[in-house]
């Protein structure tokens, strides 16, 4: 059974910082395109960050961009998100998703790629 757990969420002030981490079982995903994406109350999900099959390519949305770092660890087959300079508009529910692609310039953006998911770690950013 594949599963992909996500933690590393919690309370942070605007400013501060936070890594998340996702851990992957159930097959290897060092093959495989991984990214974060996130969703605010009642907002739609939105793209963070991916990271392509050996963490060479990686996309960013703007609003993250020079303050959250994507990468990977294949040999434990995991993923991670640094995140600085924190504002309260980033709060959300972080998930982690995976691809059966390897690489793409079109796909990293678009959640219907990502074939496999986690549940979520919750980032709370206060003012």
């Amino acid at each position: 059974q594949v599963q992909l757990v996500e933690s590393g969420g919690g309370l942070v002030q605007a400013g501060g910082s936070l890594s998340l981490s996702c851990a992957a079982s159930g097959r290897p995903f060092s093959s495989n395109a991984m990214g974060w994406f996130r969703q605010a109350p009642g907002k739609e999900r939105e793209f963070v960050a991916s990271i392509n099959w050996n963490g060479d390519t990686t996309y960013y949305s703007d609003s993250v961009k020079a303050r959250f770092t994507i990468s990977r660890n294949n040999a434990e087959n995991q993923m991670f998100l640094q995140m600085r300079s924190l504002r309260p508009e980033d709060t959300a529910v972080y998930y982690c998703g995976a691809g059966l692609w390897a690489s793409s310039s079109t796909y990293y953006a678009r959640e219907d790629k990502y074939e496999y998911w986690g549940q979520g770690t919750q980032v709370t950013v206060s003012s």
